[in-house]
């Protein structure tokens, strides 16, 4: 075949225009699905980030303004809103035994003699353990700036997301985190580290306090100070009127 009359077979392919409708849209159609399957992947698992991280601040303000120690059953039930809130059941796989949701409320403390946090107390739910104070060597660039003593309460999350379509996204883990401060209390308490209620806020009404009353809980009526004698100096005397 002479090189002309490949140009020429060339030529006629280029401008033909006939064809068939039916084997056009046979090719065309699988493409087309392969391309909405991807996007709609895609689409759904930063929509399913977003649902979670929702999720986790709307689970770490509520505990922020808790001023009642918390109870194993208070994160119970936290970890299942966080299966409301996500549309997940928060329950075990039948196979594996493992959870396709996990949640980790931990509050930390700074200390600024050796500029370090440390972990009052971890309550996890699902697979993950709770956080110890050695752990927290990962998180040291995300946590903020705080004054010393103050407490940051962390929530992570974490869920087992499968995509609907294989187009190139395997499954993966969704996880979130976030930190606030605690909002009405300068901590947040939990029974379960803690060997008896210090005195703030709604605790037991009759457990006792290390503040300058003998309990500084509502039905206290040993501590008057509206005059401020009784303020406790540095030197370790007490102001009187004189």
């Amino acid at each position: 075949m002479t090189l002309s009359a490949i140009k020429t077979r060339l030529h006629r392919f280029r401008t033909e225009t006939d064809g068939y409708a039916t084997l056009e849209v046979a090719i065309m159609i699988p493409i087309l699905f392969v391309l909405f399957g991807a996007a709609w992947v895609y689409f759904d698992v930063f929509r399913q980030q977003t649902v979670n991280q929702k999720a986790n601040y709307a689970i770490g303000d509520m505990v922020s303004r808790e001023t009642e120690v918390l109870e194993d059953e208070y994160f119970d039930n936290t970890f299942k809103l966080l299966g409301v809130l996500t549309r997940n059941p928060v329950l075990p796989y039948e196979l594996t035994g493992l959870f396709p949701a996990d949640l980790r409320i931990t509050v930390v403390s700074y200390k600024e003699a050796n500029d370090k946090f440390d972990v009052e107390w971890s309550v996890a739910r699902g697979d993950y353990p709770a956080l110890e104070t050695q752990d927290l060597n990962n998180y040291t660039e995300r946590l903020p700036n705080i004054a010393n003593g103050a407490e940051l309460i962390l929530v992570e999350t974490w869920e087992d997301y499968n995509p609907v379509f294989r187009v190139g996204l395997a499954p993966l883990e969704i996880r979130t985190y976030s930190f606030t401060h605690p909002r009405y209390a300068p901590q947040v308490l939990y029974a379960g580290a803690m060997g008896e209620n210090n005195g703030w806020g709604n605790g037991d009404q009759d457990a006792p306090g290390s503040s300058l009353c003998t309990n500084n809980a509502e039905n206290a009526t040993d501590c008057t100070n509206e005059d401020g004698s009784n303020n406790v100096e540095p030197n370790g005397k007490s102001k009187s009127k004189g």
